[in-house]
């Protein structure tokens, strides 16, 4: 993963990332059966990085369009703070600046992950701003820096990884896994 000593310094800074739902944390496919339930398919080592990023003291947080008692379900099992997700946020400037103000965190350390055009304003707002490799072309212009992996198929890992390497924090929590 390339990054910038601008992007690298950003990282540094960085006290939580918030991630998108579907494009970010999904592939964007929706599933919807014939009563209406929905289903999302989101990967388990996007999830092992997000769980390993806490570990590191770095809070997680989510802000989606749409609400799904699949995210919900998501988030807990990994260990996402409820006060941190946001669901139904079409306009995601509001929880972002929730999510800044009870943390007590300036927008600076925060790092927002998006692929769509809805993201382009919270990620004008974040400190790093970072998009998917398969997003929109405009979210990618406005972002800092763009994972390697497509939403939903390693990009939060990527994030997360990417972070912890900035912070110094990675080849400690290999440690926890094998003999590094």
């Amino acid at each position: 993963m390339p990054v910038s000593s601008d992007v690298n310094a950003k990282a540094q800074q960085i006290k939580m990332v918030i991630f998108d739902v579907d494009g970010v944390l999904t592939d964007g496919s929706l599933f919807i059966d014939n009563h209406g339930e929905e289903y999302k398919a989101f990967n388990s080592r996007d999830g092992l990085g997000m769980r390993i990023l806490q570990d590191t003291g770095i809070l997680v947080g989510v802000i989606t369009g749409r609400t799904s008692g699949v995210v919900e379900h998501r988030m807990n099992s990994l260990k996402l703070d409820p006060k941190n997700v946001f669901q139904g946020q079409t306009d995601k400037i509001p929880a972002f600046l929730q999510l800044c103000q009870q943390n007590h965190l300036h927008p600076n350390q925060t790092a927002y992950v998006g692929d769509d055009i809805i993201d382009i304003p919270v990620l004008n707002a974040a400190g790093l701003s970072i998009a998917t490799a398969d997003a929109h072309p405009l979210t990618k212009q406005h972002s800092d820096w763009v994972t390697t992996a497509n939403g939903g198929r390693g990009a939060a890992r990527d994030v997360c990884e990417m972070i912890m390497q900035a912070q110094g924090t990675w080849q400690a929590q290999l440690k926890n896994f094998a003999a590094a």
